[in-house]
């Protein structure tokens, strides 16, 4: 692993605004490998119009690189100290980055075998993470994707045992992501691993979020009693968030037309593999916004001072969307082009986002320094 070196030379972002989608086409991860035939969707937008007086959005600005060098970073856990765990999808390793951007290996994570989109995905730290120093992780493990809890006490990964398993998993649309909610489940999206049709099945784990306990039974509540399944009909969920008001928020890559960026409620069906983006059938819920691929491929997201913001890969850029009162304001694209590829943003303690960049990801083109992870303040 090449050592990173902090650097901290800021830069005014110049954020240039979008109405939400450009014309393109092409595969909604980016690898072109698994175009077929999808039914049209009707027109972008949000699920309601804004109002003529929005309250005002949060500015973004780049306050510097925390760290670079970074081998596939994956996912992000902040830890209570300001500093971050971060996942590298290829090497199985977990690093830790200090706020001044010293970076090293906590440890690797066990029995990941993965190819493709396939590896060590997202890490989530337990809501009790100060007294039980719990870690999630999500990862390949050849046939199947699993979840697997290990502590981690500031000296290394101890105690790692699986506790979920049986999400299909392949060469591409592994999903991945996995944070808990406002209710102290933990959530993880899936991909439905190239199968399509399965993603409609209830029984079937890929294309789906799913509600767990911590001890990977499923949760209480959910939609099917004694089933993981909390919503169906996705294609690859990657970002999972939540807003002030409690409510869920998803990301999801399209295929050939139109990503989503979705409002999560219980027992929704999304309508993969029968509709991408929009429809006009009440049997699946619309997207609350959607993009062509190729300004979008979004992975992960994060919620802060009232927006969505969303990582984008093929599209190079960082979305960010304004949550009204009822529907969502005018999508703004932030970085554009600037640091490539990016994979993951989240909150940090500060209040700041931590965004990765993903050009080591055998599908971007690496730049000196990548990949990295760039700090941005935000402002009213």
């Amino acid at each position: 692993m090449r050592l990173p070196t902090s650097t901290a030379a800021p830069l005014v972002l110049a954020a240039v605004l979008l109405a939400g989608c450009s014309g393109g086409s092409g595969s909604g991860d980016g690898s072109g490998s698994d175009r077929t035939p999808t039914q049209a969707a009707a027109p972008s937008g949000s699920s309601s119009p804004a109002p003529s007086t929005a309250p005002p959005v949060a500015r973004a600005r780049v306050a510097g690189v925390v760290a670079t060098g970074l081998d596939v970073p994956w996912g992000i856990a902040f830890l209570p100290d300001g500093s971050a765990l971060v996942s590298e999808r290829d090497s199985a390793r977990i690093v830790h980055v200090t706020r001044q951007g010293d970076v090293s290996t906590v440890g690797t994570v066990q029995g990941v075998d993965g190819s493709g989109e396939g590896g060590l995905l997202g890490i989530a730290l337990s809501p009790a993470y100060a007294t039980d120093r719990t870690l999630f992780a999500y990862f390949t493990a050849g046939p199947v994707n699993v979840i697997a809890r290990m502590t981690y006490d500031g000296s290394g990964l101890a105690d790692q045992r699986r506790i979920f398993g049986g999400i299909p998993s392949g060469p591409i649309h592994n999903g991945g992501r996995i944070a808990f909610g406002p209710d102290g489940f933990l959530y993880a999206g899936t991909g439905e691993a190239g199968r399509g049709a399965p993603a409609q099945d209830p029984n079937d784990l890929g294309g789906k979020i799913l509600r767990i306990t911590p001890e990977g039974a499923p949760a209480p509540e959910n939609p099917t009693p004694g089933s993981p399944v909390w919503t169906l009909g996705h294609r690859n969920v990657q970002g999972l968030a939540w807003d002030a008001r409690g409510r869920m928020w998803a990301s999801e890559f399209g295929q050939n037309t139109w990503d989503e960026l979705n409002r999560i409620v219980p027992g929704g069906n999304y309508g993969w593999p029968v509709v991408e983006g929009r429809s006009g059938d009440d049997k699946f819920r619309n997207p609350v916004r959607q993009w062509h691929t190729d300004v979008a491929s979004p992975s992960g997201i994060a919620i802060a001072d009232g927006s969505v913001f969303m990582a984008s890969l093929r599209g190079e850029r960082l979305w960010q969307v304004p949550l009204l009162q009822h529907g969502t304001g005018k999508p703004r694209a932030l970085l554009t082009g600037r640091y490539g590829r990016l994979r993951a943003v989240a909150v940090a303690p500060d209040g700041s986002l931590w965004v990765l960049t993903n050009n080591t990801d055998g599908r971007g083109s690496p730049r000196p320094g990548d990949d990295r992870i760039v700090r941005l303040t935000l402002s009213s």
